[in-house]
């Protein structure tokens, strides 16, 4: 629908004598966008007219502040200079939490918090004191699980984290490879546990998943940032906000990954005694092949190739022959208990070449674009 706007009440010449481009505003009304022409006045300034209904809106007048801020190559974020005052306070959080609030949900509202992006969180009790068990569920989670956060202020009346990380210090990119090696090296050690009946190795493993999820809980937070500012999403090595969304998908399955590896040692802990190493060889050697299929995707993702993520997918879909092989050659072991175990490491581990194909997907969706032949 389109209204053009009604021309000045003033002589034709007069128009066609001065620089004056007439707005033409494109109203789309399911997503409130208005198309305006920039306009040229006086010697050397651009100027265009903001939409009335905006600033009728936020309840603005003639005199006001606004600020604009460059975001990116191409785009200006326009906030009226009370606003902006009011997103810079969201940089510091506060959360009150009860005597009565468990530990669980309390962790749970901190690492939201964390996602959000903001620096300064604040937990204070909304009467009272914090409870000991509480305080210590709050220092836990910031040591074990939220990268680049300190505890800078703690007492019963409350405690006051701050994230410090640095973006250049460590990219999105250099999280996920830190976060691939120790998931990998997980299920490796993993296996080595069970096959030695290691139980202090087993115990590493499974303290590691914590790890994996610390990086997991970073690359989230930085993804959250860059789809809010263009000029960090470029930084980040993105070239549009639904890479960040392939991204998330593929952090959560290199999550899982380390999961899987915890699954393979608590085996361990259940059971209290190893695997036959001859069964164990055989698994080693499909976790090498699942792996190395997660390489190849992963590498597909960091290399931006279409071509390498098709070849990752196709060895995924091998996986099946390797699992069969490996259960036809278990059929002569009597001990059911011992053969429910080796199935259920099996079963671990072909999610690993699942995970690696769903990677290999995502990077498919994320380049399909560079296939397309351009138009002469």
């Amino acid at each position: 629908m389109y209204a053009p706007l009604k021309p000045a009440n003033r002589p034709l010449s007069h128009m066609k004598s001065t620089i004056y481009i007439e707005a033409i505003i494109t109203y789309i009304v399911s997503e409130r966008e208005e198309t305006r022409r920039i306009q040229f006045t006086g010697k050397s300034s651009y100027i265009v007219s903001l939409p009335k209904q905006w600033v009728i809106d936020l309840g603005l007048k003639q005199g006001d502040q606004i600020t604009i801020t460059r975001e990116g190559k191409s785009a200006l974020k326009i906030l009226p200079a009370k606003d902006q005052a009011k997103l810079v306070q969201q940089e510091d959080a506060i959360l009150e939490i009860s005597r009565d609030d468990d530990n669980a949900t309390i962790v749970r509202k901190l690492v939201s918090l964390y996602f959000l992006g903001y620096k300064t969180i604040q937990i204070k009790p909304k009467a009272d004191r914090l409870q000991p068990g509480q305080r210590n569920a709050i220092k836990s989670a910031v040591k074990g699980m939220l990268m680049g956060a300190e505890i800078i202020s703690d007492s019963v009346d409350g405690i006051t984290i701050q994230v410090l990380v640095n973006l250049l210090e460590l990219s999105v990119d250099g999280a996920f490879k830190r976060m691939l090696h120790l998931a990998k090296s997980m299920l490796k050690d993993a296996l080595l546990a069970v096959k030695e009946g290691n139980v202090e190795l087993a115990k590493e493993v499974i303290d590691s998943d914590d790890e994996v999820d610390r990086f997991g809980f970073y690359i989230i937070r930085q993804l959250k940032i860059a789809i809010q500012n263009e000029h960090m999403l470029k930084d980040m090595g993105f070239d549009n906000a639904r890479q960040c969304l392939g991204y998330r998908i593929i952090v959560k399955n290199i999550e899982r990954t380390g999961d899987h590896a915890s699954l393979i040692a608590k085996d361990l802990l259940e059971f209290k005694k190893p695997v036959r190493k001859d069964a164990m060889e055989k698994i080693e050697s499909l976790n090498e092949f699942s792996t190395s299929v997660l390489d190849q995707a992963c590498l597909a993702l960091f290399k931006e190739d279409f071509n390498q993520a098709e070849l990752a997918i196709k060895k995924s879909s091998e996986i099946s022959k390797y699992e069969k092989r490996i259960l036809e050659s278990l059929k002569s072991i009597k001990d059911e208990e011992e053969a429910f175990r080796i199935k259920r490491m099996i079963g671990n581990i072909t999610r690993i070449a699942e995970y690696a194909s769903d990677i290999a997907e995502i990077v498919l969706n994320m380049n399909i674009e560079k296939m397309l032949k351009k138009r002469p």
